[in-house]
């Protein structure tokens, strides 16, 4: 079981639980920045560190993410711990992609992932996206349009279920950061994001009631 979890926001609201990227953790500012933003617009967000980040915490050791069982089980584990009702998860890159992997699980109604990591940049052959073609749940992916785990180009060439609905985040990275020159700003970005992302979790939890 991880160690550690960060909550945000109130009990008997609608619960998110909200898993990291690869390489930085539940305290991570973009982490924080989605979690409050979703907390003040009344959703509770759970945070938590996968396991190999919990030593990574405990001794400052950089360490590879977990093989997917164990993030899987990990993640579980939270849901276990956090509800019995269902619920809407996700994450970012790979918390999301982990996310999508749990569709079948009987507490899971809703998923969300921010900045989907379709492929690793420049080898769009090693793709990771296949559970999405026969996804059942609902499923919002939040992707930046210059994300180099997927670009907005690419998306015809991906295959997703009815359920999936992709909203662009505008000239956005992989974090949703755009160029100075595109006239969007970071602040602007998550700003749409926590948006969209409290309209998907709150039509989902009305919707599982």
């Amino acid at each position: 079981m991880t160690s550690s979890v960060l909550i945000d926001g109130e009990s008997n609201t609608p619960l998110f639980i909200f898993a990291h990227g690869a390489g930085a953790g539940m305290d991570h500012s973009f982490m924080q920045q989605i979690a409050i933003g979703l907390a003040n617009n009344g959703i509770k967000v759970v945070r938590f560190n996968f396991p190999y980040m919990v030593k990574r915490a405990e001794d400052g050791k950089k360490r590879p993410p977990d093989r997917a069982p164990k993030l899987l089980e990990a993640f579980e584990q939270v849901i276990a711990a956090h509800t019995d009702a269902p619920i809407v998860i996700g994450g970012k890159s790979m918390g999301g992609r982990m996310a999508s992997l749990l569709g079948d699980h009987s507490l899971v109604s809703g998923i969300a992932c921010l900045g989907f990591p379709f492929h690793p940049p420049g080898k769009p052959e090693k793709y990771k996206g296949e559970q999405l073609a026969s996804l059942a749940k609902p499923c919002l992916i939040l992707q930046g349009e210059r994300d180099t785990f997927g670009k907005r180009e690419e998306f015809s060439e991906f295959t997703f279920s009815s359920s999936v609905q992709t909203v662009f985040i505008p000239d956005g990275d992989h974090s949703f950061k755009p160029r100075k020159s595109s006239g969007h700003t970071e602040a602007s970005n998550i700003a749409l994001v926590i948006d969209v992302l409290t309209k998907f979790i709150f039509e989902v939890s009305n919707e599982s009631k």
